[in-house]
């Protein structure tokens, strides 16, 4: 599933593409990509044409673009986006050929750039937009990355701020640990306590900090978890700055391309590998759903 990386690498895509445009019309061609979406295709198609767009935003994984209101007494609403495992939002030039799982088209038109499409494609399906009402956040602060306003979608209020947001608190962060017996991984994958990071970057942070992924996270001192965090930061940071994680052509920016961090990864997916620290085996293990990746030597369970 596309993590915060990812996620960032479209939104930084998309906004100057996108900001102050008007949306000429709406295409839904199927109605699944529309699961967290509270009307049917018909009242999304007409609701979104005509709107203007502000920007783009990101919270953890999700995304938004807030749109004007068509009167000053209607509520402010946005265009929510979760890729969910294979979702893509692609820019296209105005009546280019319909992408290979194409699921909504958004045609909009650009003060400066002119015509050209937004394309939600998804292979699995598992991905969504919706038209959401804007609440105010519950700190004052940004609701998200990428836009000044103090409002986030009210289908995104429980998602916790991500470590990249200047409004994060690692005191918080320390705190909620603090009486978490649950493994760190866990804590790490949950949405509500620290938001945007999955399974891949956890793996990496975890192994970055020499961190067991089942050490309970009450059992970590204050001077480990202060380093996880440090690691988790640069790992978004250096994923951030080489576009992502890509293993297939499913994780790809607006324009289609892959990342490659998937070349630095030191313990994600290297099952039997070298860690590059010790040199002894990557080992993989069962994790809820998931697996997790790491080296048993530099990451002893204490």
């Amino acid at each position: 599933m596309p993590e915060l990386p990812e996620v960032e690498v479209v939104r930084a895509g998309l906004a100057p593409a996108v900001t102050g445009a008007t949306v000429l019309g709406v295409t839904v061609l199927d109605e699944r990509a529309l699961t967290r979406h509270a009307g049917d295709a018909t009242g999304f198609e007409a609701t979104l044409t005509g709107r203007v767009i502000g920007g783009a935003a990101r919270r953890g994984k999700f995304l938004w673009l807030p749109v004007t209101a068509r009167t000053e007494q209607d509520p402010r609403q946005a265009l929510v986006a979760h890729l969910g495992m294979s979702g893509q939002l692609l820019l296209r030039t105005s009546g280019a050929d319909a992408e290979r799982h194409e699921r909504v088209r958004m045609d909009i038109v650009h003060p400066d750039h002119g015509e050209f499409a937004v394309v939600f494609a998804d292979q699995r399906t598992f991905g969504s937009l919706a038209i959401d009402e804007l609440v105010p956040t519950a700190d004052g602060r940004p609701g998200g990355h990428g836009l000044d306003a103090a409002s986030l979608p009210s289908q995104v209020t429980h998602i916790a701020r991500d470590p990249l947001d200047p409004a994060f608190s690692d005191a918080s962060f320390r705190r909620a640990l603090a009486w978490k017996e649950s493994a760190i991984k866990r804590v790490l994958l949950d949405q509500t306590v620290l938001s945007g990071v999955g399974n891949i970057y956890a793996d990496e942070s975890l192994w970055a900090a020499r961190i067991h992924p089942e050490t309970p996270a009450r059992a970590l001192s204050t001077r480990a978890v202060n380093r996880l965090l440090a690691e988790v930061r640069h790992v978004l940071d250096k994923a951030l700055a080489e576009g992502g994680t890509s293993f297939d052509a499913q994780y790809v920016n607006v324009n289609g391309q892959a990342g490659y961090f998937a070349h630095s990864l030191n313990a994600y997916g290297r099952t039997g590998e070298p860690c590059p620290r010790c040199g002894r085996p990557i080992v993989r293990v069962s994790f809820t759903n998931r697996s997790s990746h790491f080296c048993p030597t530099c990451q002893r369970r204490r």
